[in-house]
């Protein structure tokens, strides 16, 4: 099989994990124009929990059900207790207090785990690899994109034709309006920022059987969502997604051109993008 076209396909289940990451962080931004910086540490959350899930026997599909659902209450109750009592300070202050709550998460992580990574089996059932005449191509890594795609769409369908998904969309232009139509907005940030934190680490989940759980992969995440927030465009679901694919075909395929500088190629992609279309593929101009 073409080497090129294994790393197009490695670059899709890449970046559809870069969609899952970066999707909470925009859609956080859309609603609250707040800048999360501690969204990398729900990433790193995930992956641990996962890991020490299955170091007490349990499976990794009921990892993949939990975790998600327990780091979502947790960003919940991270939102409703710290964050939104900040909403109204300055962006400085928002930055100060989400940097500081991902440190204080990296410190925990390596006071329970210690400093060096861990690594999570595939399983059993997803072990060796597919093939198709000269296909072959690891089952696990195939998971992964059949999963996230049917995510994705079931994500879009929550924010595009759910009753939630329309005061995330009119709270995203004018939260006012919102408020003045009965909803409680709180509660709706509360809601998002949450499932902002489970989508975060449900792609913690899925990135540790093949990457492991390390202390800085937290930070490592929030660069990679940052850049793919950016080229997809602030706020934007769609974006989010295009974006995630483009900056994991770009990483995958430069691993082969040139890997040493296949994570540089991902900033090099965003500036591309920034000077062609300033507000992203799919942003649009505030």
């Amino acid at each position: 099989m073409n080497i090129y076209l294994l790393q197009v396909i490695n670059g899709i289940g890449i970046g559809m994990l870069y969609f899952l990451l970066a999707v909470g962080l925009s859609i956080v931004f859309g609603l609250l124009r707040f800048v999360n910086f501690a969204h990398g540490a729900f990433y790193l959350i995930g992956a641990y929990f996962c890991y020490q899930m299955t170091r007490w026997g349990m499976s990794f599909w009921l990892a993949l059900l939990v975790v998600p659902l327990v780091v979502g209450f947790i960003g919940w109750a991270t939102e409703k207790l710290v964050l939104r009592h900040v909403y109204a300070s300055a962006h400085e202050f928002h930055i100060l207090v989400t940097v500081g709550l991902a440190l204080a998460a990296q410190e925990l992580v390596i006071l329970q785990w210690g400093p060096l990574g861990d690594s999570v089996a595939v399983p059993d059932a997803l072990q060796g690899v597919v093939m198709w005449g000269s296909f072959i191509y690891p089952k696990y890594r195939l998971f992964v994109i059949g999963f996230t795609a049917v995510l994705s769409v079931l994500l879009w369908w929550v924010l595009e034709g759910t009753r939630l998904g329309s005061a995330v969309r009119a709270g995203s232009e004018s939260t006012e309006m919102v408020s003045l139509l009965g909803i409680n907005v709180l509660r709706i940030f509360s809601l998002v920022f949450g499932l902002g934190a489970a989508t975060a680490a449900l792609a913690g989940v899925l990135a540790s059987p093949i990457r492991g759980a390390e202390p800085f992969m937290g930070v490592e995440a929030l660069a990679v969502a940052f850049v793919v927030v950016v080229v997809g465009g602030l706020g934007s679901f769609g974006g989010a997604l295009l974006g995630g694919l483009m900056i994991g075909i770009v990483q995958s395929v430069m691993s082969t051109l040139w890997p040493e500088g296949a994570r540089l190629m991902i900033y090099i992609a965003m500036g591309a993008v920034l000077l062609l279309r300033p507000h992203g593929l799919l942003g649009r101009k505030e």
